[in-house]
């Protein structure tokens, strides 16, 4: 319930104050939005299987944003920034979707 809260209250934050992202930084934010995603829907299926452990989603959250943009910033460095990018999007959504099954077979137990 934290994680959600802090999901509204982020966007609430976002919409009031709309920051501006640095251009050096905006090849990573959609990935990193990405990675965060992913943390939060396997949060939401632990919880829903009764195993949630904060600590495990908060360094799930930010093991899986750090990894994702050192993969694209890695990528950037040898050339190959958006097929990296690529490769990070599609593993990711593999997951959420995989969790996001889960979650659907959980909750209208289907």
């Amino acid at each position: 319930m934290i994680a959600v809260i802090g999901l509204i209250l982020g966007i609430v934050l976002g919409l009031v104050f709309s920051p501006d992202v640095p251009p050096e930084l905006q090849p990573y934010l959609p990935i990193a939005v990405v990675a965060a995603l992913d943390a939060l829907f396997g949060g939401i299926r632990a919880q829903l299987e009764g195993t949630f452990v904060d600590r495990v989603f908060i360094t799930s959250f930010l093991s899986n944003v750090l990894v994702a943009a050192l993969l694209v910033f890695l990528g950037d460095q040898l050339g190959v920034g958006t097929q990296l990018s690529t490769a990070v999007v599609v593993v990711l959504g593999i997951r959420i979707f995989s969790n996001a099954a889960s979650i659907r077979r959980i909750v209208f137990k289907a």
